[in-house]
């Protein structure tokens, strides 16, 4: 039996090699849940051939989305901003929402998301909710807070829990909602946590980190596996994939 394929968006270029780079724990979790990684490099022109050949996609954490996509201003705890990336995920999101992939987008991915979409950021965190939840070290580390999951959801759904601790390390957050989405996770201070689409089944968006629990957490690994599940496996829609 032929192991679905998962396409991951890398990291931008970075360091004095100009090294695209993805975090090990995207790559062991996809494998866990019985699917092949593919690790997309962020650069655009290759989208179609790409998105001809995997099943599902995931987009992942990293530095801040550029304000100029959603309308907003610089902010001086912006970090990471890369228009190269910034491009080349946008266009594979939306071309992915064209042809109704299945999408996980992780962190800064929820957030290009609902940027995708039309809808906007809180550009810090602090400014708008205080400091009463921490969602980063400020070394840019993982924290562990709780969050409130809606039983309606399909995201309560796949976790099996309405409520858990999840590990956190943003300081932006989704404001305005873009078109076909909903709120389904919350922080204590009402941050959103978790969104996904009113449009498609399987598309979600979430704030936190599953990849740095779903090793040794079932409920968190559960996502990557409904990921795999969901996908786009059918050979006469693959086909249709390839003609477009």
């Amino acid at each position: 039996m032929t192991r679905p394929l998962i396409g991951i968006s890398s990291y931008g270029r970075a360091g004095q090699r100009q090294t695209f780079s993805l975090p090990c724990e995207y790559v062991d979790v996809v494998r866990l849940a019985g699917a092949v990684p593919i690790v997309l490099p962020a650069v655009e022109g290759e989208i179609p051939e790409a998105l001809a050949v995997v099943d599902a996609l995931i987009f992942p954490g990293g530095g801040d989305v550029d304000p100029a996509h959603y309308g907003g201003r610089q902010h001086e705890a912006n970090y990471g901003i890369s228009m190269e990336r910034d491009g080349f995920e946008l266009a594979l999101l939306r071309a992915a929402l064209a042809r109704d992939l299945p999408l996980l987008c992780i962190c800064r991915g929820m957030q290009l998301l609902n940027v995708a979409l039309g809808g906007d950021l809180v550009p810090h965190i602090p400014d708008q909710y205080g400091d009463r939840v921490v969602h980063r070290h400020p070394d840019v580390l993982p924290v562990q807070h709780d969050v409130r999951v809606d039983p309606t959801s399909h995201l309560a759904e796949i976790l099996g829990v309405t409520e858990l601790s999840v590990h956190s390390v943003h300081h932006q957050a989704v404001g305005r909602l873009g078109q076909g989405l909903r709120a389904v996770a919350w922080s204590p201070d009402g941050v959103i946590e978790a969104i996904e689409s009113t449009e498609r089944t399987l598309v979600t968006g979430l704030q936190w980190h599953p990849e740095l629990a779903a090793l040794g957490d079932e409920r968190q690994r559960r996502l990557f596996e409904a990921l795999v599940a969901g996908r786009r496996d059918d050979a006469h829609r693959r086909a249709a994939r390839r003609g477009r």
